[in-house]
């Protein structure tokens, strides 16, 4: 019978154990990955997978359940239920991974351990940190993380986007949808544009006056033609897309008056939906992993911090070369850490790092497009060696073949990196 004594007793020895770190002939050596996403769940469950126990791994992330931002923007067009994209972590710790739900508070480098946000330490022999990205909520005069709610930015997977649907829905007839988009270097460099299609999607239908304004940062964006030729087709008329040479750039907003001043003009908003300039996850800068850019540097083969060989960093907070900052390059990241930490623990063969990425974007019903490539890791980054882009012009059957394409890849990914 377990009594209250020895309830604590058992507490107290599990935090004990976790603090303690491996020592050789003892212990298994611990790889401690922070931040379930992506690149965090794919390398924690290759690790403990691929070393058979060998390694004790623990993953720390504080929500219980993962919602993906990537394909959000069909949810809000209303090609997904919400439920479909989250993921819990069951089958991560069935199959051998520690899940510790909490925040990571810190981490201290010279002894190897991460501290809780509910207090205890974790001791490491290897780290690796995928926080994702915060936002530099100074970037955008008049707009900070109090007003969320009413400007929502909606670039972290969860109630943002619930409430983003939740205020296009109730727009009035004939509103103005503004959206601002960040400047380079950002999560998922399509999809503040493949968020306009699927806005535009859902006012067709239910708000078909409405109008779409595009405030953008940058004098151009990744798939612009396919877009641009999109909402000409499918939205006529509906979306404004203008680039900082038309608006001088912003220059303030007013969220109690809904609106955003640029160097042109002032636009009045119904809703809008400001997306900020962005760095890496707060602990990666905490953990003093970050340069002046905000994002971590790394070695390109293994993934390893360029500051600390004991790190690694994976997806959006690293400064990857020529990859962009997306699912499927977090999750193939993952794999070449993955191999790195359990050669450098256990002894295991390494293999040249395989690195690629595929970004799907929807813009109207079945119509797909897509832009990807391969990498290979060179001395000073990883580089592109060959890619490819859907074309303008294309016929409707590959397009919806491309779609198609998509949800295999969202099923694929997702049992990838939560088993």
């Amino acid at each position: 019978m377990q009594t209250r004594r020895s309830f604590l007793g058992a507490t107290a020895a599990g935090a004990a154990a976790l603090a303690a770190p491996a020592a050789i002939g003892q212990a298994r050596p611990r790889l401690v990955v922070i931040g379930g996403g992506a690149g965090g769940a794919t390398m924690a469950r290759y690790v403990a997978r691929d070393a058979g126990g060998a390694v004790d791994v623990v993953l720390i992330e504080p929500t219980r359940t993962y919602y993906t931002c990537f394909f959000s923007n069909l949810y809000l067009g209303g090609f997904r239920d919400y439920d479909s994209l989250g993921h819990g972590y069951g089958g991560l710790a069935t199959g051998g991974v520690n899940v510790v739900h909490d925040t990571a508070a810190g981490v201290d480098r010279d002894a190897r351990t991460v501290r809780l946000a509910s207090g205890p330490d974790i001791a490491y022999d290897a780290l690796a940190v995928a926080p994702g990205i915060d936002f530099r909520w100074d970037s955008l005069p008049g707009y900070g993380v109090e007003h969320q709610n009413a400007m929502p930015h909606a670039w972290k997977g969860g109630s943002q986007t619930q409430l983003l649907k939740a205020q296009l829905e109730a727009m009035r007839p004939g509103g103005v949808f503004v959206m601002i988009a960040p400047p380079n270097p950002y999560r998922c460099p399509p999809g503040p544009y493949e968020r306009v299609s699927m806005a535009a999607h859902l006012l067709t239908q239910i708000n078909p006056t409405a109008k779409i304004i595009v405030l953008d940062t940058k004098k151009s964006f990744s798939k612009q033609a396919l877009f641009s030729e999109g909402w000409a087709q499918h939205y006529p008329g509906m979306v404004d897309w203008l680039p900082p040479s038309i608006t001088e750039g912003v220059q303030r907003i007013d969220v109690a008056a809904m609106t955003v001043e640029t160097g042109f003009d002032s636009f009045k908003a119904d809703v809008a939906n400001v997306i900020p300039a962005q760095k890496a996850g707060r602990i990666a800068e905490a953990a003093g992993l970050t340069d002046d850019s905000g994002f971590c540097p790394i070695v390109p083969a293994t993934m390893q911090s360029a500051l600390d060989e004991n790190v690694h960093v994976l997806g959006d907070a690293a400064i990857a070369g020529d990859m962009p900052k997306s699912g499927f390059s977090a999750n193939s990241q993952a794999k070449a850490a993955a191999m790195a930490v359990r050669a450098r623990l256990t002894g295991s063969r390494v293999f040249p790092p395989r690195y690629s990425n595929t970004c799907w974007s929807l813009i109207a019903t079945d119509d797909g497009v897509k832009v990807g490539a391969r990498y290979e890791a060179t001395g000073e980054k990883i580089a592109s060696v060959d890619s490819f882009i859907s074309q303008t012009g294309e016929d409707a059957a590959l397009r919806k073949q491309t779609y198609e394409e998509s949800l295999g890849w969202y099923a694929g990914i997702t049992a990838d990196m939560f088993g």
